[in-house]
């Protein structure tokens, strides 16, 4: 096995342990205006009462979790500079807007108990959903174009732009992995928690994750089709089947099992699109000779 294949190995690892961990933590945050809003809270005293267990579930990890994209995106810098270069330049706002997300998301979690002000807690909540919504939404969008190829010249020059990200397929691709998360996150809030909440995120978990399910049947159908290979539909099929036991387990009041399929799902979602891009690490879509040097 050649390095490049190893380091390529590796950084899948690594986006898979970003998306596995950060994604209950980007599902926990976008469920606060859900759990924590009218239609579950009896009065304003419950609202806080709820989010306020939401934030506790994941406060001693949210930090900790984010280790992984940074791991990720040295290692990246480390093997295949040119893979990096091409993407942050294609990827420049997207990746920018993931920023600044994730540092007003961090704010929030920081500041929003710093005073006991109904309004000082309910902007720093906006900005937790806010800063939890746009990367849940935006990685998809990001891999998907990664897989599918991107309008890259023979110099490694990107020549598109923000709407040539933003195809149909690629938001396809940002809204599976967004309802991946919030399921993801519901099932962890189930798990950590009890009484009245626990049964609630239960129920949530089940809509989001019927939904997400028909939604990432027809994404992985479609990316199968153009770039398919043994390996990426063995992982797709075992991606279903662990999503399809996550529902059904917690159905059965199993939140531990049904973590552990919402887990497996993501990791093996993840392994899919690595599979899929094997061995071209930045796919041309001008001309297939433009790609970055073959793994």
């Amino acid at each position: 096995m050649e390095l490049t294949t190893v380091w390529f190995i590796i950084l899948a690892i690594l986006w898979t342990g970003y998306f596995v961990l950060e994604g209950f933590d980007f599902g926990v945050g976008m469920l606060l205006p859900v759990l924590g809003g009218k239609r579950y809270a009896s009065d304003a005293v419950d609202a806080e009462k709820r989010r306020r267990v939401l934030l506790n579930t994941i406060g001693p990890v949210w930090d900790g979790n984010e280790v992984w994209v940074l791991t990720a995106g040295g290692a990246t810098f480390a093997a295949f500079p040119h893979w990096y270069a091409t993407m942050f330049s294609a990827f420049y706002l997207p990746l920018l807007l993931i920023l600044v997300a994730l540092i007003v998301r961090n704010l929030g979690f920081d500041y929003r108990g710093k005073r006991d002000d109904d309004r000082w807690r309910a902007n720093w909540d906006k900005a937790i959903i806010v800063g939890s919504f746009v990367p849940a939404l935006l990685w998809g969008v990001a891999l998907t174009n990664l897989v599918r190829g991107l309008p890259i010249d023979a110099d490694m020059e990107f020549r598109g732009n923000l709407f040539t990200l933003l195809n149909p397929v690629s938001l396809l691709g940002g809204l599976v992995t967004l309802g991946l998360f919030l399921t993801h996150g519901a099932l962890f809030t189930a798990l950590k928690t009890t009484g009245q909440i626990r049964e609630d995120a239960r129920g949530v978990a089940t809509r989001v994750g019927v939904a997400t399910a028909v939604l990432a049947v027809a994404l992985l159908a479609v990316l199968g089709a153009q770039h398919g290979n043994a390996g990426s539909w063995r992982t797709t099929v075992v991606a279903a089947l662990a999503l399809v036991g996550a529902l059904v387990a917690n159905l059965r009041g199993r939140e531990g099992w049904a973590f552990t399929g919402t887990f497996v799902t993501i990791a093996m979602a993840v392994a899919t699109y690595f599979l899929l891009l094997f061995p071209n690490v930045m796919p041309s879509s001008l001309n297939p000779m433009a790609s970055s040097p073959r793994i």
